[in-house]
């Protein structure tokens, strides 16, 4: 057998050996690599500079009805969810667009177009998706988007007036087709159990796109169902929007969005049509690509 031959059966070992000048090289770029870390300086205090003239414009793409095709059910008490949701970025300063039960071509089209403005007075920019969702897309009226699709129109390289600024991405989306079953935890609360019938918005959602100064802010962690009342709205935006409401103006955003994780999983589901789902829980997350601290003190 020839050596070549051998190498390639014996792929692994060939290639974990190391000669003494491959350990000196790798030696040395570790060490040129600590350099560079240690070398750089963190400051825990920073906060993004939110003394713009403007707080920023929000986007909100609320999905009650589907084109019939899609065979998705209508999102009975969404309606509640941007109403709500409205309010609050309201009073957080943003300039406050939403749109109902847009079509795909409408909605990349608002979402270039915001992408093409100068942000450069304002302080942040948010886009809020309350639809149903599936793998790394959220549905329109008549078809589906690319979650990533959405978010690289306001990266560095395509929207230069938000780099260095917040960018903030909320979807009230299914990410998975399981229930949540409840546990008891030591310091266990009892939620309060709402008398409207709960349902949950289809299919799933699943990537977290990345980017410097984005969160992304999902209503479930991934592979589970997302609640929502079919009065009151979905469990995730009542109780996000009540503590941007209580702590909005004071409170650093992840520590608010910690604060909607813990109120989220304290309810359960008390009256369903699907009598397996009775009982059955739901816990946010958010993935931060964020760079420092975030609040929304109020402007004067």
């Amino acid at each position: 057998m020839s050596n070549t031959t051998e190498d390639k059966q014996q792929g692994s070992v060939v290639q974990d050996s190391k000669t003494s000048t491959d350990s000196t090289a790798c030696t040395e770029n570790l060490m040129e690599t600590d350099a560079f870390i240690h070398s750089s300086t963190v400051d825990p205090l920073a906060e993004y500079k939110m003394s713009n003239k403007r707080r920023g414009l929000a986007l909100i793409f609320n999905q009650e009805r589907f084109f019939w095709r899609l065979q998705l059910n209508d999102r009975h008490g969404t309606n509640a969810d941007r109403y709500n949701l409205e309010r609050r970025l309201l009073n957080l300063g943003f300039e406050v667009k939403a749109y109902d039960n847009y079509k795909v071509e409408e909605v990349l089209e608002i979402i270039k177009n915001a992408a093409g403005d100068n942000h450069s007075d304002s302080d942040c920019f948010l886009l809020a998706f309350l639809s149903h969702g599936e793998n790394d897309h959220v549905y329109t009226y008549d078809g589906k988007i690319s979650i990533q699709d959405i978010t690289a129109m306001f990266k560095g390289d395509k929207c230069r007036s938000l780099v260095g600024k917040p960018k903030i991405f909320i979807l009230q989306a299914c990410r998975g087709d399981k229930h949540d079953d409840p546990v008891t935890a030591c310091d266990a609360v009892d939620s309060e159990i709402k008398t409207n019938e709960v349902v949950v918005d289809a299919s799933a959602v699943y990537t977290l796109p990345a980017g410097a100064d984005f969160i992304m802010c999902y209503s479930v962690a991934e592979g589970y169902y997302s609640h929502r009342e079919t009065i009151n709205g979905s469990w995730y935006v009542q109780d996000l929007c009540e503590l941007l409401q209580k702590y909005g103006d004071s409170l650093e955003f992840t520590e608010i969005l910690t604060l909607v994780n813990r109120k989220v999983s304290m309810r359960s589901v008390g009256h369903a049509s699907d009598r397996n789902a009775i009982g059955k829980k739901q816990v946010p997350c958010f993935a931060s690509m964020l760079t420092k601290k975030l609040y929304f003190r109020p402007k004067h």
